[in-house]
């Protein structure tokens, strides 16, 4: 096993991969970095002005280290990348299964398991293959009896490094993490993968565990972030019922030192591809383990998230057809400064409205119309519209309901988009990021998550 790493492959160039290898480049100068991925247009995309992932000073660093040690190629071209490679990481999606044993809440591990055999096929060497996918617990077995039926002479060591990264944040939250977590069982192998991360992450930031336990941290952690999601929207319902602030009673709950503040923010409820589907993953593996108490617990913070969503949503229905039925939906993306509106509320809102009755006008600063029309069902029958821009959205809508905390949706200039409005507009402020006032003095009628 070598003790240094130098050349690195990432199977994967998605929200995870291309951020993560771009940083690595970025920070260990001394490192070749390679992106492989099947998609051929992402690949092209990368190797272009127009990245397919938006993170703010994602583009800054692919355009200094590209051509210089980061490079993005197709996987057909990849062969003898992973001949060369010290270390591969996976960086594939690892969705909820749709069939077979476990559908509807265990994690898929097909594309996984196809990394895999592509490594085993061009392996060459000693080669450390790291688990940058989030994976259920012992996902490991799986790949170590893949890549022992390799016939290239190849050994390895599977170690696992998962993500801890916000959208939105994601650069940020690479350049300066809280932890980097890496569990395997070769000290050597451990100690080759902290030495990349050494160049910018303090020494203390580094844990060590083992691999099982790596492997269940990720899918602990984001069910912790989920549960407090869950909590506080929880309490802005009983808010709103009581006429109290939802702001106030988390500030002060989030005073404790024990509870802090982080993650009690009411709104419409989480979303993106890791909460949901990370809870679904550890509730399999709880009923698995026959442990029915514990997967009841987190059920429970997936039915609250749930019927958020449903509350917002018929609320906003029921006043849009009081007049002319129609509804403007400010933001698609699961929350601002992403592109991404995978598992976004905004789906599942979007599709209760349409059943419900009312017109949708939808308008997002990042997400393409097309690519989130695909997720909406039966729009030819009932009506929707995308806009670029907040006020042609707005024109004639009964309703505004914001659902993505984007910058410019508090600064909007609330008296002139009244005048474009119907008759006796609401909005529906699902992030409570408006200013109240403001909007009431205009003339609207103000919904704000979690306020009495």
């Amino acid at each position: 096993m070598k003790q240094r790493i130098l050349k690195i492959v990432c199977i994967g160039a998605g929200y995870v991969g291309g951020p993560t290898m771009a940083v690595i480049a970025d920070r260990c100068p001394d490192i070749s970095v390679t992106v492989i991925d099947l998609n051929a247009a992402r690949i092209a995309a990368w190797n272009s002005d127009a990245l397919p992932v938006y993170e703010p000073g994602l583009a800054e660093i692919v355009r200094r280290t590209r051509g210089r040690n980061l490079r993005f190629i197709s996987q057909t071209e990849g062969a003898a990348a992973i001949a060369q490679a010290d270390a591969v990481f996976i960086s594939v999606n690892t969705p909820t299964k749709t069939q077979g044993e476990g559908a509807g809440k265990a994690s898929d591990l097909s594309y996984v398991e196809s990394c895999a055999r592509y490594i085993a096929e061009h392996a060459t060497g000693p080669t450390i293959v790291i688990e940058k996918s989030t994976m259920p617990v012992r996902a490991a077995d799986t790949i170590k009896r893949i890549l022992s039926s390799g016939k290239n002479g190849g050994s390895f060591h599977v170690l696992s490094n998962p993500e801890f990264l916000a959208e939105g944040t994601a650069i940020r939250d690479l350049e300066k993490p809280d932890r980097v977590l890496i569990g395997g069982e070769n000290p050597t192998a451990i100690e080759a993968l902290a030495a990349v991360y050494r160049h910018w992450v303090p020494e203390a930031a580094i844990l060590r565990t083992g691999l099982w336990s790596a492997e269940l941290s990720k899918l602990a952690a984001n069910a912790f972030l989920a549960q407090r999601v869950s909590s506080i929207n929880a309490i802005s319902a009983l808010c709103e019922a009581t006429e109290a602030d939802v702001d106030e009673v988390a500030g002060v709950c989030g005073a404790d030192t024990r509870i802090g503040p982080k993650f009690l923010k009411a709104s419409i409820g989480f979303g993106g591809s890791c909460f949901k589907k990370d809870l679904l993953s550890l509730i399999y593996l709880c009923e698995f383990y026959q442990l029915s108490g514990p997967a009841a617990y987190w059920q429970g913070v997936l039915d609250i998230n749930e019927w958020q969503k449903r509350r917002i949503a018929a609320m906003a229905a029921e006043h849009a057809k009081l007049g002319g039925g129609v509804v403007a939906i400010l933001g698609l993306a699961f929350k601002k400064n992403t592109n991404d509106f995978r598992e976004s509320p905004a789906i599942d809102i979007c599709n209760q409205l349409l059943a419900s009755g009312v017109r949708l006008r939808l308008q997002d600063e990042r997400v393409d119309a097309k690519d989130f029309a695909a997720h909406i069902v039966d729009q030819r029958k009932v009506g929707v519209e995308f806009f670029a821009d907040v006020a042609p959205a707005a024109d004639g809508a009964d309703a505004l309901l914001i659902l993505t905390e984007w910058d410019c949706y508090a600064t909007i200039d609330w008296p002139a988009l009244f005048s474009s409005c119907g008759k006796n507009p609401a909005i529906f402020d699902g992030r409570a990021i408006i200013d109240r006032r403001a909007a009431i003095s205009a003339g609207f009628k103000v919904y704000s998550v979690g306020k009495g």
